[in-house]
């Protein structure tokens, strides 16, 4: 009994660790207009209570797909470095240029910050994978 008792808390730690969004990914307040000369405040009802702004679970499932793109993204631009020629930064480049054309063009739905996160976290990860992989080359 004991050993299942750990392992649900093992687990359950595991999966609220899963749903923590870093402090560095965008929480920009959802913008809207409302006709009228009174001042108004944009909330939405959701059961029962009144909300401004994204909820800490829609906060995550954006943070959420932010990080999977940005894996995918990585083993796209990694696969283009390996064409001879081709820098971190031209591929950054690329990357950037076909992110945008598809936010632009209504494809995705993603916010001007969190192009900007997902860009920023990307580069991180590349640049963790030339270190293991300049690491590991060197031995």
């Amino acid at each position: 009994m004991r050993t299942t008792l750990v392992k649900f808390a093992v687990e359950e730690k595991m999966m609220a660790a899963r749903h923590t969004v870093p402090d560095d990914f965008p929480r920009a307040p959802t913008l809207g207009v409302v006709s009228g000369v009174q001042p108004k405040l944009l909330v939405r009802e959701m059961g029962g209570r009144y909300h401004t702004g994204l909820t800490d679970e829609e906060l995550w499932t954006r943070y959420d797909v932010c990080e999977d793109l940005a894996g995918q993204l990585a083993g796209y631009a990694s696969r283009k470095m390996s064409v001879p020629g081709l820098s971190l930064d031209d591929a950054l480049q690329r990357v950037e240029k076909g992110l945008k054309a598809k936010v632009d063009g209504g494809q995705w739905d993603f916010s001007r910050a969190e192009i900007a996160w997902t860009l920023n976290r990307l580069r991180k990860l590349l640049s963790a994978t030339r270190n293991e992989v300049g690491d590991s080359g060197g031995s």
